[in-house]
């Protein structure tokens, strides 16, 4: 069989716009390209603002990843300007941040990924009654009832009966790569439903800590609300209580429904063992109970594991010049004038846009420029970042807490670590990630009522907000761990205002195009060896790159292309 080009254009099922190209041979992929097909340009919209008002326009890369932007950007002044946040406006950030990495997780399995898992069709053929008896065998989920399944099957038939599936209506139904049993599909489905549902009601959370959700408010300081329990426009009893609750109610979803399903996925694609790809992955770690730059703290650790060596763990320090660059030889834009050739730090970092494609293209031109996202590197090594990364990194750092949640789940699998370097890999360890989140956000509330009934109520400090009290020029840096993984944020400040930012986001570390050694990204590496069975209905390229969460609005973002003194480039398109 000759060589083959199979194109995906768009993948959908994701935030933003990405087109995959896969070369196929004896229907299996040889090489692999990521493209992001939309620019991002939020570097230069920020130049020249107040620093204190960066959260609220770097929060508008995306509204999935919702609070990460503004959280990171946050971090990034107060570093520059060395401000240091009470203790409550930390651990109130922190379960802001584990909420939205819960919900993304929840969201993503159901919602973005199952169907290439779950045959939604498949369902109407289950036994109800055999349905509820494996739902309750590996969970206590009250709704596990043979009655609950045969409505929600009803409701499927129903749909199948009519011909308009709704949002359903899009699958490779049938597929051979399809193999869950009947009654496991039935269940999945009806997951899929409280899920949605499930989904709405923990980001109050993020409407009681930042005033409304998907982007709420954020402070240079600390948090924007104050905490009285008795005041009625505060952060008073009534509102921490239902937090309180949230929080409950999300680690119930999450270790009754979601880890178990997925666990339970994983289980019948134990041998669909594609979809590793890289092998190197990087965390910056996070979730200190105690402060952001108490490092050791850290409940996700932070380090760079190669070639998935759990034996050496190595540094990582995003202040390092050498250590984190981005290449732009296969990106649509320039340095200091040059094509590619140079990695620049995010510090010295530059957004000069040079788009030299067609309008429309059959197939990318790989050899030269070929996307909007950049390509960054540790050490110029390419890195995977996300739930994976996190685990992998903890548990080469023999984190115990890590160690547990991963040994349990694989043993119930029947597999070891090695199994993990896979797409299905890589959807188990987002479900272990939001359970290991959840209960962060639990042991952080917890200290958050005590240190109220101690009479400490502090959320903000504004000895440095006057900025005649700010370095003439000063620069921070800005990290967490969010859905997709490690986000840093970069920012110069300058005479009161930003002269220079730069975001290196998940998902650019993840769909970058090949750099100047012609070393592969991770999505591009991910792919390569994996079977492609019907180049008609490409599902397994789809279940491997939704295995990452792809937010290609984080990665590359719309800009406005009215202002023709930075965007004359565009004026000939």
């Amino acid at each position: 069989m000759a060589d083959e080009r199979v194109v995906v254009d768009p993948i959908t099922r994701i935030e933003g716009h990405l087109r995959i190209e896969a070369e196929v041979k004896d229907k299996t992929i040889q090489k692999a390209y990521s493209s992001g097909t939309a620019v991002r340009g939020i570097e230069l919209i920020v130049r020249d603002r107040d620093p204190r008002d960066l959260w609220a326009y770097t929060q508008r890369i995306c509204g999935v990843c919702t609070s990460v932007h503004a959280l990171a950007s946050v971090r990034a002044v107060e570093d520059a300007l060395g401000i240091r946040i009470p203790h409550n406006a930390h651990l109130i950030r922190s379960i802001m941040d584990a909420t939205v990495i819960v919900h993304d997780h929840v969201v993503h399995f159901y919602h973005l990924h199952s169907m290439d898992w779950v045959d939604v069709l498949a369902a109407a053929g289950a036994d109800p009654n055999e349905a509820a008896r494996i739902a309750q065998s590996y969970s206590r989920w009250p709704k596990s009832t043979a009655g609950y399944f045969k409505d929600i099957q009803d409701k499927i038939k129903k749909l199948v009966d009519s011909g308009q599936l709704g949002i359903f209506a899009t699958g490779y139904w049938g597929h051979p790569a399809y193999k869950l049993p009947p009654e496991v599909n039935l269940i999945m489905v009806a997951h899929y439903l409280e899920a949605l549902d499930w989904q709405k009601e923990i980001v109050r959370i993020h409407t009681i800590f930042g005033g409304r959700n998907p982007h709420p408010n954020y402070v240079v300081g600390g948090v924007p609300w104050p905490i009285d329990p008795n005041m009625d426009n505060a952060l008073n009893t009534s509102r921490l209580t239902e937090v309180d609750r949230q929080i409950d109610m999300a680690l119930e979803f999450v270790e009754q429904v979601y880890l178990p399903d997925v666990l339970t996925l994983a289980k019948y694609y134990r041998d669909w063992t594609f979809g590793g790809g890289l092998k190197n992955y990087l965390a910056y770690g996070d979730f200190s109970p105690t402060s952001i730059y108490d490092v050791d703290s850290y409940r996700f650790p932070r380090g760079v594991v190669l070639d998935f060596n759990l034996n050496e763990v190595h540094d990582v320090d995003p202040r390092d010049l050498a250590q984190i660059q981005e290449f732009v030889d296969h990106s649509w834009y320039t340095y200091d004038g040059k094509p590619g050739g140079i990695g620049k730090h995010p510090w010295e970092g530059e957004t000069t846009i040079a788009y030299e494609g067609p309008k429309t293209f059959a197939t990318l031109n790989v050899e030269g420029k070929y996307s909007w996202v950049k390509s960054p590197r540790w050490m110029e090594k390419p890195m995977e970042v996300g739930p994976l990364a996190r685990l992998i990194v903890g548990y080469a750092k023999k984190n115990d807490r890590i160690r547990e949640a991963v040994d349990r789940a694989l043993k119930e699998i029947g597999v070891d670590i090695t199994w993990m370097h896979s797409a299905i890999g890589r959807t188990l360890a987002r479900a272990i990630d939001a359970s290991l989140v959840a209960h962060f956000a639990r042991e952080d509330m917890d200290q958050l009522f005590a240190n109220i009934r101690s009479g400490n109520l502090a959320t903000f400090d504004n000895s440095k907000w006057d900025p005649k009290t700010w370095p003439k020029e000063a620069k921070g840096v800005g990290w967490a761990e969010v859905p997709r993984g490690a986000l840093g944020h970069w920012v110069i400040v300058k005479d009161g205002k930003v002269e220079r930012f730069q975001a290196v986001v998940p998902t650019t570390w993840n769909a970058s195009p090949r750099d100047h050694k012609d070393n592969v990204g991770a999505y591009e590496a991910s792919l390569v060896g994996a079977p492609l069975e019907d180049p008609a209905r490409p599902v397994e390229i789809i279940r491997i790159i939704h295995s990452f969460d792809p937010c290609m609005a984080c990665a590359v973002h719309l800009t406005d292309l009215t202002d023709q003194r930075q965007y004359d480039v565009f004026l000939d398109m």
